[in-house]
């Protein structure tokens, strides 16, 4: 989805005479607004419009504050060679999250989500999790494509509170469950690089990894953060013994989960070099 037309679909979101919907609305226009301003068009000068003065920022390469952040902007405006294509812009009253393609850090593009804090007009807290971009999975799906329609306004939060008991009780209590009260056992498409369509996919996929005796832990769920039809989880745990983040996309019809995006990240070691904040 274009940029453009990102900022269109918020601002005919605004008008809707909900105080909550036109809140987030306004502040998911102002993220990308923010975007294509500053990152985008390389425009450093920008950044004070945008960003406010004490910006909290959760990614370990960069410290906190506009001069920070500005540094952020400097750096890829010289680079020559970033681009950003914004796939989907959920926003969930002060919190905007974006799931993107970048090009321009490296050699290899990178999938993340980005989520930011909106405080009185501007972007005054900054978390993400990236990943490099792998080949299409079993399925064929890539870790991005996919529906992109939001839906379903009305169902936030019940959607919010079903994916989060999915989590706490299948990957932090490890509890017994009937997998179907959650995930639908018609469709569930995945855009995991490793994981095949469906819950045979799903299955598959643990039952291999209890085979080399890895396991996946959830330890807790920092942020649960939905609009509609959407849910994106932020979570800490381990894969195997390492220490890990993940950062889950769920897309929700009649109460059940239908697909899933995520990005897993090994989570910053304590000499990180800018981590004041944390990663949560």
């Amino acid at each position: 989805m274009k940029l453009k037309t990102l900022l269109t679909s918020a601002a005919l979101v605004a008008t809707l005479p909900f105080a909550a919907l036109a809140d987030s609305a306004e502040n998911k226009a102002r993220v990308l607004e923010a975007l294509e301003n500053t990152l985008l068009a390389g425009n450093v000068d920008a950044v004070d419009q945008y960003f406010a003065e004490d910006i909290i920022q959760h990614n370990d390469m960069f410290a906190n504050g506009i001069e920070a952040q500005k540094g952020v902007v400097g750096f890829l405006a010289g680079s020559g060679t970033f681009k950003a294509e914004y796939v989907r812009v959920i926003a969930d009253d002060d919190m905007v999250a974006v799931h993107a393609r970048y090009e321009g850090f490296g050699p290899t593009p990178v999938i993340g989500f980005d989520v930011f804090r909106v405080e009185d007009g501007k972007i005054a807290e900054h978390w993400d999790n990236l990943t490099e971009e792998q080949p299409l999975n079993p399925s064929g799906r890539s870790q991005i494509d996919g529906t992109t329609e939001i839906t379903d306004r009305d169902l936030t939060e019940a959607n919010k509170a079903k994916v989060k008991e999915f989590l706490t009780k299948a990957l932090i209590e490890h509890a017994e469950i009937n997998i179907t009260d959650y995930i639908s056992p018609v469709t569930y498409l995945q855009h995991n690089p490793m994981v095949a369509d469906g819950l045979e996919g799903f299955g598959a996929f643990m039952a291999e990894m209890a085979k080399q005796g890895i396991s996946m832990d959830y330890t807790e769920v920092h942020e649960v953060i939905g609009e509609g039809n959407f849910v994106l989880t932020m979570s800490e745990g381990t894969i195997g013994d390492a220490p890990t983040a993940f950062y889950d996309l769920f897309r929700l019809e009649d109460g059940l989960i239908v697909e899933h995006w995520d990005v897993i990240a090994p989570m910053p070691g304590a000499d990180a070099a800018h981590n004041e904040a944390g990663k949560f």
